[in-house]
Protein backbone atom coordinates (compact mmCIF):
# COMPACT_ATOMS: atom_id res chain seq x y z
CA UNK A 1 0.00 0.00 0.00
CA UNK A 2 2.66 2.21 0.91
CA UNK A 3 4.41 2.03 -2.53
CA UNK A 4 1.08 2.52 -4.45
CA UNK A 5 0.94 6.24 -2.13
CA UNK A 6 4.67 6.89 -2.99
CA UNK A 7 3.64 6.87 -6.25
CA UNK A 8 0.06 8.90 -6.47
CA UNK A 9 -1.19 5.68 -7.04
CA UNK A 10 -3.64 4.84 -5.36
CA UNK A 11 -7.46 5.70 -5.51
CA UNK A 12 -8.89 3.74 -2.61
CA UNK A 13 -8.55 0.26 -0.40
CA UNK A 14 -10.58 -2.07 0.84
CA UNK A 15 -9.25 -4.42 3.90
CA UNK A 16 -10.88 -7.74 4.21
CA UNK A 17 -8.15 -9.72 5.45
CA UNK A 18 -5.16 -9.46 7.49
CA UNK A 19 -2.37 -7.63 5.53
CA UNK A 20 0.76 -9.04 7.24
CA UNK A 21 -0.35 -12.61 5.82
CA UNK A 22 2.66 -13.59 3.53
CA UNK A 23 1.70 -13.31 -0.21
CA UNK A 24 2.99 -16.53 -1.65
CA UNK A 25 2.12 -15.15 -5.19
CA UNK A 26 1.06 -12.45 -7.57
CA UNK A 27 -0.13 -13.13 -11.14
CA UNK A 28 -2.37 -11.49 -13.93
CA UNK A 29 -3.27 -14.53 -15.33
CA UNK A 30 -5.94 -16.14 -13.16
CA UNK A 31 -5.06 -19.85 -14.45
CA UNK A 32 -2.05 -19.82 -12.79
CA UNK A 33 -3.33 -18.44 -9.48
CA UNK A 34 -2.32 -20.20 -6.36
CA UNK A 35 -3.39 -19.73 -2.40
CA UNK A 36 -3.17 -16.38 -1.00
CA UNK A 37 -2.69 -14.67 -3.79
CA UNK A 38 -1.82 -11.58 -5.38
CA UNK A 39 -4.21 -10.85 -8.67
CA UNK A 40 -4.08 -8.25 -11.25
CA UNK A 41 -7.02 -7.29 -13.43
CA UNK A 42 -5.17 -5.68 -16.16
CA UNK A 43 -5.27 -5.48 -20.10
CA UNK A 44 -8.62 -4.10 -22.32
CA UNK A 45 -9.88 -7.55 -22.60
CA UNK A 46 -10.49 -8.00 -19.25
CA UNK A 47 -13.74 -9.90 -17.94
CA UNK A 48 -14.83 -10.01 -14.57
CA UNK A 49 -15.00 -13.45 -14.78
CA UNK A 50 -11.17 -13.74 -14.58
CA UNK A 51 -11.31 -11.98 -11.06
CA UNK A 52 -13.91 -14.68 -9.84
CA UNK A 53 -11.55 -17.43 -10.79
CA UNK A 54 -8.63 -16.21 -9.10
CA UNK A 55 -10.78 -15.85 -6.25
CA UNK A 56 -11.74 -19.64 -6.44
CA UNK A 57 -8.19 -20.14 -7.13
CA UNK A 58 -7.10 -18.97 -3.78
CA UNK A 59 -6.49 -15.43 -4.70
CA UNK A 60 -7.18 -13.09 -1.45
CA UNK A 61 -5.81 -9.29 -2.85
CA UNK A 62 -6.75 -8.35 -6.17
CA UNK A 63 -5.55 -4.61 -7.58
CA UNK A 64 -7.47 -2.81 -10.22
CA UNK A 65 -8.77 0.40 -11.77
CA UNK A 66 -12.18 -0.15 -10.72
CA UNK A 67 -14.11 -1.85 -7.46
CA UNK A 68 -15.12 -5.54 -8.71
CA UNK A 69 -18.14 -7.14 -6.96
CA UNK A 70 -16.51 -10.42 -8.06
CA UNK A 71 -13.87 -9.30 -5.64
CA UNK A 72 -16.23 -9.47 -2.45
CA UNK A 73 -14.24 -10.51 0.65
CA UNK A 74 -10.82 -10.01 -1.11
CA UNK A 75 -8.68 -7.28 -0.03
CA UNK A 76 -8.83 -4.54 -3.23
CA UNK A 77 -6.35 -1.85 -4.04
CA UNK A 78 -7.89 0.57 -6.94
CA UNK A 79 -5.38 2.36 -8.50
CA UNK A 80 -4.81 4.88 -11.46
CA UNK A 81 -2.73 2.60 -13.45
CA UNK A 82 -3.26 -0.91 -13.18
CA UNK A 83 0.74 -0.98 -15.55
CA UNK A 84 2.12 1.44 -13.32
CA UNK A 85 1.41 -0.72 -10.20
CA UNK A 86 1.90 -3.68 -11.06
CA UNK A 87 5.31 -3.02 -12.23
CA UNK A 88 5.86 -0.83 -8.82
CA UNK A 89 4.55 -4.18 -6.87
CA UNK A 90 6.39 -6.64 -8.90
CA UNK A 91 9.52 -5.36 -8.22
CA UNK A 92 8.94 -5.18 -4.93
CA UNK A 93 7.18 -8.56 -4.96
CA UNK A 94 10.75 -10.38 -5.94
CA UNK A 95 12.79 -8.20 -4.03
CA UNK A 96 14.41 -5.81 -6.72
CA UNK A 97 16.23 -8.04 -8.74
CA UNK A 98 17.68 -4.95 -10.55
CA UNK A 99 20.04 -4.07 -8.28
CA UNK A 100 21.84 -7.36 -8.22
CA UNK A 101 22.71 -6.83 -11.94
CA UNK A 102 24.58 -4.74 -14.52
CA UNK A 103 21.53 -3.46 -16.50
CA UNK A 104 22.56 -2.79 -20.31
CA UNK A 105 19.85 -1.46 -22.15
CA UNK A 106 19.18 -1.02 -26.19
CA UNK A 107 16.39 0.91 -27.99
CA UNK A 108 15.89 1.90 -31.60
CA UNK A 109 13.96 1.02 -34.51
CA UNK A 110 16.38 -1.45 -35.77
CA UNK A 111 19.29 -2.73 -34.59
CA UNK A 112 18.02 -4.01 -31.18
CA UNK A 113 19.20 -7.55 -30.81
CA UNK A 114 22.14 -7.39 -32.86
CA UNK A 115 23.36 -4.89 -30.70
CA UNK A 116 22.29 -7.31 -27.79
CA UNK A 117 23.50 -10.49 -29.13
CA UNK A 118 27.03 -8.74 -29.63
CA UNK A 119 27.40 -7.29 -26.35
CA UNK A 120 26.58 -10.66 -25.01
CA UNK A 121 28.94 -12.03 -26.78
CA UNK A 122 31.54 -10.00 -25.49
CA UNK A 123 30.61 -10.46 -22.09
CA UNK A 124 30.32 -14.18 -21.45
CA UNK A 125 33.91 -13.93 -21.98
CA UNK A 126 34.13 -10.92 -19.53
CA UNK A 127 31.84 -12.40 -16.76
CA UNK A 128 32.60 -16.15 -17.90
CA UNK A 129 28.86 -16.84 -18.60
CA UNK A 130 27.44 -14.74 -16.14
CA UNK A 131 25.51 -12.53 -18.41
CA UNK A 132 21.44 -12.54 -18.77
CA UNK A 133 19.93 -11.82 -22.11
CA UNK A 134 16.11 -10.58 -22.44
CA UNK A 135 15.81 -10.15 -26.32
CA UNK A 136 13.19 -10.60 -29.16
CA UNK A 137 14.73 -13.66 -30.60
CA UNK A 138 15.77 -15.11 -26.55
CA UNK A 139 15.42 -14.93 -22.84
CA UNK A 140 18.81 -16.57 -21.37
CA UNK A 141 18.34 -16.68 -17.31
CA UNK A 142 21.20 -18.64 -16.79
CA UNK A 143 24.44 -20.37 -18.44
CA UNK A 144 22.25 -24.08 -18.45
CA UNK A 145 20.44 -24.82 -21.95
CA UNK A 146 17.41 -25.88 -19.47
CA UNK A 147 17.54 -21.81 -18.79
CA UNK A 148 17.28 -20.28 -22.17
CA UNK A 149 14.27 -19.95 -23.75
CA UNK A 150 12.23 -18.32 -26.75
CA UNK A 151 10.52 -14.86 -26.25
CA UNK A 152 7.02 -14.11 -26.79
CA UNK A 153 7.51 -10.36 -26.76
CA UNK A 154 10.68 -7.71 -27.17
CA UNK A 155 9.82 -6.52 -23.42
CA UNK A 156 7.62 -8.36 -21.44
CA UNK A 157 5.14 -7.45 -18.75
CA UNK A 158 6.70 -6.20 -15.80
CA UNK A 159 5.46 -9.21 -13.60
CA UNK A 160 7.34 -11.47 -16.20
CA UNK A 161 10.13 -9.10 -16.24
CA UNK A 162 11.33 -9.01 -12.60
CA UNK A 163 10.19 -12.43 -12.66
CA UNK A 164 12.84 -13.56 -14.73
CA UNK A 165 15.45 -11.17 -13.16
CA UNK A 166 15.49 -12.41 -9.61
CA UNK A 167 15.70 -16.15 -11.73
CA UNK A 168 18.75 -14.73 -13.23
CA UNK A 169 20.23 -13.44 -10.43
CA UNK A 170 19.68 -16.71 -8.07
CA UNK A 171 20.80 -18.72 -10.78
CA UNK A 172 24.39 -17.04 -10.70
CA UNK A 173 23.58 -13.62 -12.94
CA UNK A 174 25.29 -10.61 -12.36
CA UNK A 175 24.89 -8.85 -16.10
CA UNK A 176 21.92 -8.47 -18.04
CA UNK A 177 21.21 -7.09 -21.58
CA UNK A 178 18.28 -6.43 -22.75
CA UNK A 179 15.83 -4.58 -25.53
CA UNK A 180 13.70 -2.02 -24.60
CA UNK A 181 10.88 -1.73 -27.08
CA UNK A 182 8.34 1.70 -27.46
CA UNK A 183 5.59 -0.51 -26.31
CA UNK A 184 7.05 -1.40 -23.20
CA UNK A 185 6.58 2.47 -22.35
CA UNK A 186 3.75 3.06 -23.81
CA UNK A 187 2.14 -0.25 -21.60
CA UNK A 188 4.34 1.33 -18.57
CA UNK A 189 6.16 -2.60 -18.68
CA UNK A 190 9.40 -0.97 -17.46
CA UNK A 191 7.59 1.52 -15.07
CA UNK A 192 10.19 2.23 -11.91
CA UNK A 193 13.35 0.27 -13.70
CA UNK A 194 16.95 2.59 -13.86
CA UNK A 195 19.52 1.04 -16.10
CA UNK A 196 22.85 1.37 -15.76
CA UNK A 197 23.67 2.33 -19.56
CA UNK A 198 20.98 3.40 -22.21
CA UNK A 199 21.49 2.99 -25.51
CA UNK A 200 19.40 5.13 -28.19
CA UNK A 201 20.60 3.65 -31.60
CA UNK A 202 17.86 5.23 -34.27
CA UNK A 203 14.42 6.02 -35.17
CA UNK A 204 12.31 6.26 -37.92
CA UNK A 205 8.58 5.70 -38.22
CA UNK A 206 7.59 2.56 -37.23
CA UNK A 207 5.05 0.74 -34.68
CA UNK A 208 2.30 3.35 -35.33
CA UNK A 209 -1.36 2.16 -35.88
CA UNK A 210 -4.79 1.33 -34.44
CA UNK A 211 -3.44 -1.00 -31.88
CA UNK A 212 0.10 1.09 -31.22
CA UNK A 213 1.39 4.35 -31.11
CA UNK A 214 -1.27 7.08 -32.35
CA UNK A 215 1.40 9.06 -34.52
CA UNK A 216 5.35 9.49 -34.37
CA UNK A 217 5.31 11.83 -31.64
CA UNK A 218 4.18 9.46 -29.73
CA UNK A 219 6.86 6.97 -30.57
CA UNK A 220 9.80 9.25 -30.07
CA UNK A 221 8.13 10.25 -26.61
CA UNK A 222 8.17 6.27 -25.69
CA UNK A 223 11.98 5.75 -27.03
CA UNK A 224 13.41 8.77 -25.14
CA UNK A 225 12.36 7.41 -22.04
CA UNK A 226 14.77 4.73 -22.03
CA UNK A 227 17.32 7.71 -22.20
CA UNK A 228 15.51 9.96 -19.49
CA UNK A 229 15.87 6.37 -16.80
CA UNK A 230 19.58 5.73 -17.84
CA UNK A 231 22.64 6.49 -15.43
CA UNK A 232 24.83 6.61 -18.31
CA UNK A 233 23.29 7.18 -22.04
CA UNK A 234 25.14 6.29 -25.52
CA UNK A 235 23.25 7.84 -28.80
CA UNK A 236 24.18 7.16 -32.23
CA UNK A 237 24.85 10.71 -33.66
CA UNK A 238 23.72 9.96 -37.27
CA UNK A 239 20.10 9.22 -36.24
CA UNK A 240 17.25 10.76 -37.38
CA UNK A 241 15.76 13.56 -34.63
CA UNK A 242 19.13 13.65 -33.04
CA UNK A 243 18.63 17.13 -31.77
CA UNK A 244 15.36 16.39 -30.12
CA UNK A 245 17.28 12.87 -28.45
CA UNK A 246 20.35 14.78 -27.37
CA UNK A 247 18.71 17.44 -25.84
CA UNK A 248 16.08 14.83 -23.52
CA UNK A 249 18.98 13.06 -22.30
CA UNK A 250 21.06 16.42 -21.28
CA UNK A 251 17.61 17.36 -19.70
CA UNK A 252 18.07 14.78 -17.62
CA UNK A 253 21.62 13.48 -17.18
CA UNK A 254 24.70 15.11 -16.13
CA UNK A 255 26.99 15.59 -19.40
CA UNK A 256 29.69 13.87 -18.60
CA UNK A 257 27.62 10.41 -18.20
CA UNK A 258 26.01 11.43 -22.28
CA UNK A 259 28.30 9.60 -24.77
CA UNK A 260 28.11 9.77 -28.63
CA UNK A 261 29.12 7.49 -31.20
CA UNK A 262 29.42 7.85 -35.24
CA UNK A 263 30.95 6.77 -38.22
CA UNK A 264 34.49 8.35 -38.89
CA UNK A 265 33.57 10.30 -41.78
CA UNK A 266 30.17 11.86 -40.28
CA UNK A 267 30.29 15.27 -40.07
CA UNK A 268 29.07 16.19 -36.42
CA UNK A 269 28.03 19.71 -36.05
CA UNK A 270 30.13 22.64 -34.07
CA UNK A 271 29.16 22.27 -30.74
CA UNK A 272 28.60 18.71 -30.72
CA UNK A 273 31.48 16.15 -30.02
CA UNK A 274 31.98 12.70 -30.76
CA UNK A 275 33.34 10.46 -28.15
CA UNK A 276 33.89 7.00 -30.62
CA UNK A 277 34.35 6.50 -34.07
CA UNK A 278 34.00 3.64 -35.82
CA UNK A 279 35.89 3.09 -39.25
CA UNK A 280 34.65 0.24 -42.23
CA UNK A 281 38.04 -1.15 -43.48
CA UNK A 282 36.33 -3.93 -45.45
CA UNK A 283 32.26 -5.30 -45.68
CA UNK A 284 31.76 -7.77 -47.93
CA UNK A 285 30.13 -11.41 -48.45
CA UNK A 286 32.54 -13.05 -46.50
CA UNK A 287 33.71 -10.64 -43.55
CA UNK A 288 33.39 -7.17 -42.06
CA UNK A 289 36.49 -5.53 -41.05
CA UNK A 290 36.28 -2.28 -38.45
CA UNK A 291 38.25 -0.06 -36.81
CA UNK A 292 36.79 1.40 -32.89
CA UNK A 293 38.28 4.28 -31.73
CA UNK A 294 37.72 6.19 -28.32
CA UNK A 295 38.00 9.83 -29.60
CA UNK A 296 37.03 11.99 -26.59
CA UNK A 297 39.28 12.01 -23.35
CA UNK A 298 35.97 10.47 -21.40
CA UNK A 299 35.94 8.00 -23.98
CA UNK A 300 39.38 7.07 -23.82
CA UNK A 301 39.40 6.08 -20.25
CA UNK A 302 37.55 2.86 -21.54
CA UNK A 303 40.64 2.03 -23.32
CA UNK A 304 38.65 -0.56 -25.90
CA UNK A 305 40.47 0.51 -29.02
CA UNK A 306 41.27 -1.61 -31.80
CA UNK A 307 40.31 -3.73 -35.17
CA UNK A 308 37.27 -5.58 -34.89
CA UNK A 309 36.09 -8.16 -37.36
CA UNK A 310 32.24 -9.13 -37.37
CA UNK A 311 30.92 -12.96 -39.24
CA UNK A 312 27.88 -11.41 -39.25
CA UNK A 313 28.28 -9.75 -42.84
CA UNK A 314 26.59 -6.50 -44.00
CA UNK A 315 28.71 -2.83 -43.17
CA UNK A 316 25.29 -2.00 -41.56
CA UNK A 317 25.87 -3.97 -38.53
CA UNK A 318 29.21 -1.93 -37.94
CA UNK A 319 27.15 0.37 -36.16
CA UNK A 320 25.37 -2.20 -33.63
CA UNK A 321 29.07 -3.96 -33.34
CA UNK A 322 29.87 -0.56 -32.04
CA UNK A 323 27.17 0.23 -29.16
CA UNK A 324 28.16 -3.27 -28.47
CA UNK A 325 32.41 -2.37 -27.81
CA UNK A 326 31.25 0.55 -25.65
CA UNK A 327 28.40 -1.17 -23.83
CA UNK A 328 30.85 -4.15 -22.80
CA UNK A 329 33.43 -1.40 -21.88
CA UNK A 330 31.23 0.06 -19.50
CA UNK A 331 30.66 -3.68 -18.40
CA UNK A 332 34.43 -4.05 -17.67
CA UNK A 333 35.41 -5.65 -20.87
CA UNK A 334 38.94 -5.30 -22.13
CA UNK A 335 40.17 -5.28 -25.67
CA UNK A 336 41.05 -8.45 -25.90
CA UNK A 337 37.97 -9.88 -24.56
CA UNK A 338 35.52 -7.55 -26.78
CA UNK A 339 37.66 -8.64 -30.34
CA UNK A 340 37.46 -12.42 -29.11
CA UNK A 341 33.92 -12.32 -28.09
CA UNK A 342 32.62 -10.31 -30.60
CA UNK A 343 33.95 -12.34 -34.25
CA UNK A 344 31.94 -15.10 -34.18
CA UNK A 345 28.88 -14.14 -33.07
CA UNK A 346 26.16 -15.17 -35.05
CA UNK A 347 22.18 -14.51 -34.89
CA UNK A 348 19.17 -16.68 -35.49
CA UNK A 349 17.32 -15.35 -38.49
CA UNK A 350 19.94 -12.28 -39.10
CA UNK A 351 21.56 -12.77 -42.85
CA UNK A 352 21.37 -16.52 -43.09
CA UNK A 353 22.31 -17.70 -46.19
CA UNK A 354 22.45 -20.95 -48.26
CA UNK A 355 22.64 -21.29 -51.74
CA UNK A 356 20.58 -23.62 -53.76
CA UNK A 357 22.11 -25.39 -57.31
CA UNK A 358 20.54 -24.43 -60.31
CA UNK A 359 18.62 -21.80 -58.81
CA UNK A 360 20.08 -18.12 -56.98
CA UNK A 361 21.53 -17.49 -53.47
CA UNK A 362 18.46 -17.43 -50.74
CA UNK A 363 19.09 -14.78 -47.86
CA UNK A 364 16.90 -14.98 -44.19
CA UNK A 365 16.77 -11.24 -42.75
CA UNK A 366 14.49 -10.14 -39.94
CA UNK A 367 14.60 -6.72 -41.36
CA UNK A 368 10.79 -6.04 -41.01
CA UNK A 369 10.81 -2.09 -41.99
CA UNK A 370 11.72 0.26 -44.69
CA UNK A 371 15.01 1.45 -42.62
CA UNK A 372 16.31 -2.31 -41.98
CA UNK A 373 14.85 -4.06 -45.60
CA UNK A 374 16.87 -0.48 -47.52
CA UNK A 375 19.96 -1.53 -45.60
CA UNK A 376 19.47 -5.03 -46.10
CA UNK A 377 18.80 -4.89 -50.32
CA UNK A 378 21.22 -1.71 -51.02
CA UNK A 379 24.14 -4.03 -49.15
CA UNK A 380 23.22 -6.84 -51.38
CA UNK A 381 22.83 -4.74 -54.55
CA UNK A 382 26.30 -3.62 -54.35
CA UNK A 383 28.15 -7.57 -53.13
CA UNK A 384 26.20 -9.65 -55.91
CA UNK A 385 27.02 -5.95 -58.28
CA UNK A 386 23.21 -5.44 -58.93
CA UNK A 387 21.48 -8.75 -59.44
CA UNK A 388 18.07 -10.14 -60.10
CA UNK A 389 16.41 -9.29 -56.38
CA UNK A 390 13.63 -11.58 -55.62
CA UNK A 391 12.09 -10.84 -52.15
CA UNK A 392 9.65 -12.54 -50.03
CA UNK A 393 7.80 -10.62 -47.58
CA UNK A 394 4.62 -9.55 -45.66
CA UNK A 395 3.40 -7.28 -42.75
CA UNK A 396 1.98 -8.36 -39.64
CA UNK A 397 -1.71 -7.59 -38.83
CA UNK A 398 -3.28 -5.94 -35.97
CA UNK A 399 0.12 -3.90 -35.92
CA UNK A 400 2.87 -2.31 -37.64
CA UNK A 401 0.25 -0.90 -40.22
CA UNK A 402 2.79 2.09 -41.25
CA UNK A 403 5.26 -0.18 -42.27
CA UNK A 404 3.11 -1.36 -45.29
CA UNK A 405 3.97 1.98 -47.37
CA UNK A 406 7.17 1.10 -46.36
CA UNK A 407 7.84 -2.43 -48.22
CA UNK A 408 5.98 -0.95 -51.41
CA UNK A 409 8.61 1.79 -51.28
CA UNK A 410 11.95 -0.65 -51.08
CA UNK A 411 10.30 -2.96 -53.11
CA UNK A 412 10.15 -0.28 -56.03
CA UNK A 413 13.16 0.87 -55.11
CA UNK A 414 15.18 -2.66 -55.24
CA UNK A 415 13.23 -5.36 -56.25
CA UNK A 416 12.56 -6.66 -59.65
CA UNK A 417 10.16 -9.37 -58.32
CA UNK A 418 8.45 -9.71 -55.03
CA UNK A 419 6.26 -12.65 -53.64
CA UNK A 420 3.87 -11.00 -50.99
CA UNK A 421 2.43 -13.13 -47.94
CA UNK A 422 1.45 -13.44 -44.98
CA UNK A 423 3.61 -12.71 -41.97
CA UNK A 424 1.80 -13.14 -38.21
CA UNK A 425 -1.68 -11.85 -39.62
CA UNK A 426 -3.80 -11.84 -36.80
CA UNK A 427 -7.10 -11.57 -36.78
CA UNK A 428 -6.44 -9.30 -39.85
CA UNK A 429 -7.13 -10.41 -43.51
CA UNK A 430 -3.79 -11.43 -44.77
CA UNK A 431 -5.22 -10.79 -48.53
CA UNK A 432 -6.09 -7.23 -47.32
CA UNK A 433 -2.88 -6.45 -45.89
CA UNK A 434 -1.18 -7.93 -48.81
CA UNK A 435 -2.89 -5.66 -50.90
CA UNK A 436 -2.33 -2.69 -49.19
CA UNK A 437 1.77 -3.21 -49.61
CA UNK A 438 0.96 -3.74 -53.50
CA UNK A 439 -1.40 -0.49 -54.28
CA UNK A 440 2.07 1.42 -53.80
CA UNK A 441 4.44 -0.80 -55.52
CA UNK A 442 5.65 0.35 -58.76
CA UNK A 443 4.24 -2.34 -61.15
CA UNK A 444 6.57 -0.76 -63.97
CA UNK A 445 9.38 -2.16 -61.98
CA UNK A 446 8.47 -4.76 -59.96
CA UNK A 447 6.60 -7.95 -61.14
CA UNK A 448 4.41 -8.89 -57.78
CA UNK A 449 2.55 -12.00 -57.00
CA UNK A 450 0.31 -12.79 -54.15
CA UNK A 451 0.63 -15.93 -52.64
CA UNK A 452 -0.37 -16.19 -48.92
CA UNK A 453 0.81 -19.47 -47.81
CA UNK A 454 4.33 -17.93 -47.06
CA UNK A 455 5.75 -21.99 -47.67
CA UNK A 456 4.56 -21.65 -51.31
CA UNK A 457 5.82 -18.13 -51.84
CA UNK A 458 9.19 -19.36 -50.27
CA UNK A 459 9.42 -22.37 -53.32
CA UNK A 460 7.88 -19.94 -55.91
CA UNK A 461 10.39 -17.35 -55.53
CA UNK A 462 13.39 -19.81 -55.47
CA UNK A 463 11.61 -21.11 -58.36
CA UNK A 464 11.80 -18.43 -60.23
CA UNK A 465 15.65 -17.14 -59.21
CA UNK A 466 18.33 -18.38 -61.53
CA UNK A 467 21.98 -18.67 -60.79
CA UNK A 468 23.38 -15.61 -59.53
CA UNK A 469 19.80 -14.34 -58.43
CA UNK A 470 19.35 -13.22 -55.22
CA UNK A 471 15.85 -14.53 -52.58
CA UNK A 472 15.76 -12.51 -49.80
CA UNK A 473 12.90 -13.95 -47.36
CA UNK A 474 12.28 -11.10 -45.32
CA UNK A 475 10.79 -9.97 -42.12
CA UNK A 476 10.26 -13.21 -40.32
CA UNK A 477 13.47 -14.24 -39.69
CA UNK A 478 14.15 -17.30 -37.37
CA UNK A 479 10.14 -17.15 -36.12
CA UNK A 480 8.80 -19.96 -35.79
CA UNK A 481 5.18 -19.55 -35.43
CA UNK A 482 2.62 -17.43 -37.11
CA UNK A 483 0.37 -15.32 -35.46
CA UNK A 484 -3.43 -16.06 -36.79
CA UNK A 485 -6.21 -15.02 -34.91
CA UNK A 486 -5.02 -14.74 -31.32
CA UNK A 487 -2.91 -18.31 -31.70
CA UNK A 488 1.19 -19.21 -32.09
CA UNK A 489 0.65 -21.29 -35.10
CA UNK A 490 3.47 -23.73 -35.41
CA UNK A 491 5.63 -22.62 -38.52
CA UNK A 492 9.37 -23.93 -39.83
CA UNK A 493 10.92 -21.14 -40.30
CA UNK A 494 12.08 -19.20 -43.24
CA UNK A 495 15.55 -21.17 -43.36
CA UNK A 496 14.01 -24.94 -42.79
CA UNK A 497 11.14 -23.98 -45.67
CA UNK A 498 13.57 -22.96 -47.84
CA UNK A 499 16.23 -25.73 -47.44
CA UNK A 500 12.80 -28.35 -47.94
CA UNK A 501 12.54 -26.35 -50.89
CA UNK A 502 16.14 -26.99 -51.96
CA UNK A 503 16.20 -30.61 -50.88
CA UNK A 504 13.10 -31.45 -53.08
CA UNK A 505 14.81 -29.66 -56.03
CA UNK A 506 17.31 -32.10 -55.95
CA UNK A 507 15.38 -35.34 -55.92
Amino acid sequence: MLILKEHHLLKSSAIQRDLDAKMVDITYDSREVKSDALFFCKGDNFRPIYLTMAKDNGAITYVAEQPYPEGKGMNAFIVTNIQKAMALLSAAYFDYPQDDLFVIAFTGTKGKTTSAYFTKGILDITTKHKTALFSTIDRVLGPKPEQRFKSDLTTPESLDLFRDMRQAVDNGMTHLIMEVSSQAYLRNRVFGLTYDVGFFLNISPDHIGPNEHPNFDNYLHCKLQLLINSRKCVINAQTDHFDEIYGAAKATTNPDSIYLFAAADYQAPQDVEIDFRFESQEADLGTSKFIFTPVSTKAQVLGVKGDYQLSLIGDFNESNATAAIIAAAFAGADTEETQAGIVNVKIPGRMDSMTVPGHGVVYVDYAHNYVSMHALLSFLQREYKNPKLIVVVGSPGDKGVSRRPGFAKVLTEFAQEAFLTTDDPGFENPQSIAEQIDKDIDHSKVAVSIILDRHEAIKEAILASKPGDVVVLAAKGADAYQKVRGVDTPYETDLVVAKQVAAQLQK
